[in-house]
């Protein structure tokens, strides 16, 4: 299975790598410092699990320098997504499949302006990493896992082969089938994750040790619950505590991406992740106060430090 990488970032940084060191034959997209040092001295990836060190990557600036894949993994910022589907639209043909790792539930819903749904596999990734520097992933914690899957199918044989690729590399992997509401579970963990380390400037340690953060965290993730399921998406009330337990068996000083985005001056993916659940109860006429009040202390920043 020949696999394109778009964005070598945390996810697709770590997830590439690994499938790469196994064997895979991996293409990054990438840019920037980052694409110049993957091409001048590979990739490396700090893990718990066992550091990597490619001395040599496939990395290219663009997905048409890379267009053969039989599999495009998307893994760029949600802000990014529109233009990468519509370079990857003239790219697709015959099965070839993207898959898309990124945060949020509305992704999918982008891609499809361009991109065929049977072209596209839903996805979901469990994972605390990011850049460290041009050419260096940091992978926090042992939590690595893929969940993927047809949208409306059991499985498929390109969804087996992805997984096969990901045994391979020791990656934990899900085949599901019901990818939709796996997406959406996720959502709710991560405006959780992502609203309060952000707001509250710190890692999920102090947050869930605190009882009024903790009732926070409780709070926004029971919020993306009542909007999905005013959406027709069945989560149970009590889905929230289960996430809120969750959180007590993560390491304490774990942040969320948008954490690590704010510290370092960068764009918050804020509008698709408690934005987007103030959008969308806005619409349906209900009340969301703790993600309208993380949008709201948060705004000022969401375009970087430069333009604060």
């Amino acid at each position: 299975m020949k696999i394109t990488v778009i964005g070598a970032g945390g996810v697709g940084g770590y997830f590439g790598g690994k499938l790469a060191a196994a064997g895979v034959d991996v293409s990054f997209v990438a840019r920037g410092a980052h694409l110049q040092a993957m091409q001048q001295h590979g990739l490396k990836i700090n893990s718990p699990l066992g550091n990597i060190w490619l001395p040599e990557v496939k990395a290219v600036a663009h997905p048409a320098e890379a267009a053969d894949a039989d599999l495009f993994i998307v893994a760029v910022k949600l802000w990014d997504t529109e233009a990468v589907a519509a370079q990857l639209q003239p790219l697709l043909s015959g099965d070839a499949a993207v898959l898309s790792l990124q945060n949020g539930v509305q992704k999918d819903e982008i891609l499809q302006r361009y991109i065929p749904m049977q072209n596209i596999i839903g996805g979901v990734s469990y994972i605390a990493a990011s850049i460290a520097e041009p050419g260096v992933i940091h992978h926090g914690g042992k939590l690595q896992k893929l969940a993927f899957g047809e949208y409306g199918q059991e499985t498929s044989a390109r969804c087996e082969a992805f997984q096969h690729c990901c045994q391979l590399a020791g990656i934990e992997t899900e085949l599901s089938d019901d990818i939709a509401q796996r997406i959406w579970e996720k959502f709710v963990f991560l405006v959780g994750l992502s609203g309060t380390t952000s707001l509250f400037r710190n890692t999920i340690g102090p947050i869930r040790q605190n009882k009024e953060k903790r009732d926070f965290l409780l709070q926004t993730m029971q919020e993306v619950i009542t909007v999905a399921n005013a959406k027709g998406v069945p989560l149970h009330e009590g889905f929230a505590e289960h996430r809120l337990k969750f959180t007590d068996t993560l390491p304490d000083d774990m942040p969320s991406s948008m954490k690590i985005d704010l510290d370092r001056g960068k764009r918050l993916e804020l509008p698709w992740l408690s934005g987007a659940v103030v959008e969308m109860a806005n619409s349906l006429n209900i009340a969301v106060p703790a993600n309208q009040h993380i949008v709201d202390e948060l705004t000022p920043w969401v375009m970087g430090a430069a333009n604060h």
